[in-house]
């Protein structure tokens, strides 16, 4: 039940429990009970909860400066960008503060784009079911009809196709005036975990070379070693105009970053953007941390491998389930899609299984374990989601014309 004594609004469906420690991929709540995280905070924690070198981070930092303005130059700042470029083949950096705001900065870069072009009504081309946030540019952006219920009008400028569907977008290109730039996930998160195959994301990569349109990768759940490689879009060996990023990069401390190479990380000059606490010391440091951690454990290659771990498991001990449509991820993001509402699952997983799950699109559990889980946990969170699907309880009963499990294997 909600609680009518809050003073919050009421913008989330939160489940009655309060976590008050961390560690690792295990979380304990008020009460001493003991839980374990397969969603690392929405894809945020993925060195799990109280990592000691960013708790040291942190604590050091706070101590020395936390926050001075971008009027002044950030060697904390410079550090990361140089990092996170050296990583991504991209060549400028700006830091915000959310996954959003880095993709409003990507909207802007797009909007100057077409104004170097001298396109009079710019149009950015997005996909079906896609997810880049909840300002009112990134909403406009977003493919999904229930976000934009008491929201309209949408804001203009956005062209939508089917997503993974390179002829949608030639379509496009002959049809639709204005168009200067793509915005793409290279797997569709809150989508319902759907990724875009290596051949789409290398025919959107020649396209836009072909209509002069940038390329921009929305890399806030996938980036930073999600799906087995520091960004997504490596698995498909290209080199996008505009990442951006988010989640991740700060293991739980607010930080986003749009990164741009060539003439996209050219086009901001002093006056065009701007972010208050965007890139402050204590967010850069700590930033630079995770990358450091990350680099020096594999942690990219510990996802992908941990990731075919989850996948097997799942297939196997789902395979007879009769109301599993289908099995789909990259690295440590996994999606079980069902065949009926699976909504009332997160309050049972919690109360029955001691996992953390999020549910996306209604029907599609999403699974995003810490990259730091161990084999034993990866087991342990098969064991558990199969125990949830399979209670008494667990799904509506299902029609004589119901689909039998489909399951399909993670794209490569």
């Amino acid at each position: 039940m909600p609680n009518t004594t809050s003073h919050l609004m009421q913008a989330y469906a939160r489940q009655p429990v309060s976590f008050c420690r961390g560690s690792g991929a295990r979380l304990w709540d008020t009460q001493g009970t003991e839980y374990l995280d397969a969603i690392a905070g929405v894809a945020v924690t993925s060195l799990g909860h109280a990592h000691p070198e960013i708790t040291a981070a942190i604590t050091e930092q706070a101590g020395l400066l936390l926050h001075t303005s971008n009027l002044f130059q950030i060697d904390w700042q410079e550090r990361l960008g140089e990092r996170l470029c050296g990583l991504s083949g991209m060549q400028r950096a700006f830091f915000c503060n959310s996954g959003a705001e880095a993709n409003e900065t990507a909207l802007k870069l797009a909007r100057l784009h077409g104004q170097r072009k001298q396109v009079a009504q710019p149009q950015v081309l997005v996909m079906d079911n896609s997810f880049h946030g909840r300002t009112i540019a990134t909403l406009a952006a977003t493919g999904n009809p229930a976000a934009h219920r008491g929201f309209e009008p949408l804001m203009p400028g956005f062209v939508r196709v089917p997503y993974n569907d390179i002829g949608a977008v030639r379509q496009a290109a002959a049809q639709v005036p204005g168009i200067v730039a793509v915005l793409v996930e290279p797997v569709q998160g809150e989508g319902g975990v759907r990724p875009a195959s290596p051949e789409y994301l290398r025919a959107l990569r020649a396209l836009c070379d072909e209509q002069g349109w940038l390329l921009m990768v929305d890399e806030v759940q996938t980036g930073m070693g999600r799906t087995g490689t520091w960004f997504g879009y490596q698995h498909a060996g290209i080199a996008p105009d505009v990442i951006t990023l988010a989640k991740a990069l700060g293991n739980g401390f607010p930080i986003g970053a749009c990164l741009a190479r060539g003439q996209a990380a050219q086009l901001f000059s002093p006056g065009h953007h701007g972010c208050t606490f965007g890139g402050n010391p204590l967010a850069c440091r700590i930033g630079c941390t995770v990358v450091d951690v990350m680099e020096r454990d594999n942690i990219p290659e510990r996802a992908a491998q941990l990731g075919h771990r989850l996948l097997a498991g799942l297939q196997h001990a789902l395979r007879d389930h009769p109301r599993v449509v289908a099995i789909r991820g990259l690295g440590l993001m996994v999606g079980i899609e069902l065949e009926s509402d699976a909504k009332a699952l997160l309050g049972r997983a919690l109360a029955q299984q001691r996992l953390l799950i999020t549910v996306t699109r209604d029907t599609t559990i999403r699974l995003l374990p810490p990259l730091i889980c161990d084999g034993a946990q990866i087991d342990d969170i098969v064991a558990r989601v199969a125990r949830l699907l399979n209670a008494p309880t667990a799904l509506p009963a299902h029609g004589e014309h119901a689909r039998r499990g489909r399951i399909t294997s993670p794209a490569t």
